[in-house]
């Protein structure tokens, strides 16, 4: 049977799919509803699919954050230790020109909708030019990603200022003079808490649980790059190993008026970020607990502080969504994601989803092995195994760390862990550096 095979976007994940297809020779056709590759690090001053902003840089250090395919050295050997959106950009545009991916790639198209036929092929409704039509596929790759659907926060009284989701925070410059408050202590809050505060009248932060703040550095060296060195050390240790570590180096979060962390490491997802923690202490940014409810532009907080704020910014995260989905078929976006490897479903064997995980550390390297594995079985040289169902449900069952229960912690990985179960099911030679050449036309 001729094998055709779909990919809904052209992100990283996607990128990585799309190559490794080709690889093996697999009649494809992706779809990406921007004009280029490079998926959430296509930045835009104005609001967009990309939920990254003006300054935003990678967390995760590039030597664990690149492919092996084609390596940050392959691209530009001066890349800085923690990339910019706009050199991450250019990265997977750069592995795009080299693996000759653009042929196989439709741009300005929507998906609008994925059925699954009664002979399991897959009909997709498309939209381009304003146009719908439909095409078939015998195999659907999955790789739309999860950070562009806001998670919004809800609380009693109404605020009648500006209130926004990270998602739509492009730069600072907006909010020059303003009172603003962010929510939340992840990643994207600390970072706009930062930004904010450099041109606002006051910049505070508002923290429901408390959360650990992890410099990129540690010792000279990237923090990630210090975790994988002790990869070998068993996952109860290293973590306390690590809670030492911090607690020496950085201090405890009372000492900047922080929430007190009550978790264990893996617990919560770390924050990294080395500008936190030197602005609250130089009175720019302005620890807060959490809000007990909204009143006009005043806020009142648990501990009956109540405050006047021009701006709420909430970093409160995203859905897992697949809007091209009947609900009925996949919905992901509430409640745990049985996927076996996080990438094959229990029992659609046309059917995976590529680069949905979320690691302590970076996506890609663990989304190009995914990409490896589904493009051998696709091509016939790999088979799942009998009881993937059984495997699914037991990963749900045994994280790599018991993560508390919000909808942040349903996909969460160790990257080392899971890079070393990847490679498990990959030959010794799975790099592949030189580009080939199609072996059948785009799209027939």
């Amino acid at each position: 049977m001729h094998k055709r095979v779909a990919v809904i976007g052209a992100g990283p994940s996607g990128i990585s799919a799309i190559k490794n297809l080709k690889d093996q020779g697999i009649d494809i056709l992706a779809f990406d509803r921007n004009s280029d590759v490079g998926g959430n690090w296509i930045y835009s001053e104005n609001e967009s699919h990309s939920s990254v902003f003006e300054t935003t840089h990678i967390i995760s250090s590039k030597t664990l954050s690149q492919y092996e395919d084609f390596t940050f050295d392959d691209f530009d050997p001066n890349t800085s230790d923690y990339p910019s959106h706009d050199e991450l950009r250019r990265y997977f545009q750069a592995y795009a020109r080299h693996f000759d991916l653009y042929p196989h790639i439709q741009f300005e198209t929507l998906v609008l909708n994925c059925a699954r036929l009664e002979n399991g092929h897959w009909l997709l409704t498309l939209e381009k030019e304003g146009k719908e039509y439909q095409e078939e596929f015998t195999h659907l790759v999955v790789c739309n990603g999860h950070h562009w659907n806001p998670r919004w926060p809800s609380y009693p009284g109404k605020f009648t200022g500006e209130f926004l989701h990270s998602h739509s925070f492009k730069k600072a410059a907006p909010f020059a003079d303003k009172r603003v408050l962010v929510i939340g202590g992840g990643n994207s809050a600390c970072d706009v808490a930062v930004e904010t505060s450099r041109v606002s009248a006051f910049t505070a932060i508002s923290w429901r649980r408390g959360y650990r703040i992890i410099p990129k550095f540690f010792f000279g060296k990237p923090s990630d790059i210090i975790g994988q060195n002790s990869n070998w050390i068993p996952t109860p240790i290293r973590t306390f190993f690590f809670d030492v570590l911090l607690k020496t180096l950085v201090g405890d979060n009372k000492l900047y008026g922080l929430r007190p962390v009550e978790t264990k490491f893996g617990e919560t997802h770390p924050t990294i970020n080395d500008e936190l923690l030197y602005k609250i202490r130089h009175g720019k940014v302005h620890p807060r607990l959490d809000i007990q409810r909204l009143d006009g532009k005043k806020v009142i907080f648990e501990d009956g502080r109540e405050e006047s704020y021009d701006t709420i910014i909430a970093c409160t995260g995203y859905y897992l969504s697949h809007p091209f989905f009947d609900r009925s078929l996949i919905d992901y976006s509430s409640g745990p994601v049985p996927l076996y490897l996080k990438m094959l479903h229990p029992t659609i064997d046309n059917l995976y989803f590529v680069g949905m995980f979320q690691p302590l550390g970076c996506i890609w390297p663990g989304a190009e092995l995914q990409a490896k594995i589904m493009a051998r079985e696709v091509a016939g040289l790999w088979k799942r195994p009998s009881n993937t169902a059984e495997l699914c449900q037991k990963e749900v069952e045994n994280p790599h760390y018991k993560q508390i229960n919000t909808p942040r912690h349903t996909i969460t990985v160790d990257a080392h862990r899971f890079k070393k179960k990847l490679l498990a099911h990959l030959p010794s030679n799975y790099v592949q550096k030189k580009p080939l050449e199609s072996t059948v036309p785009r799209g027939n």
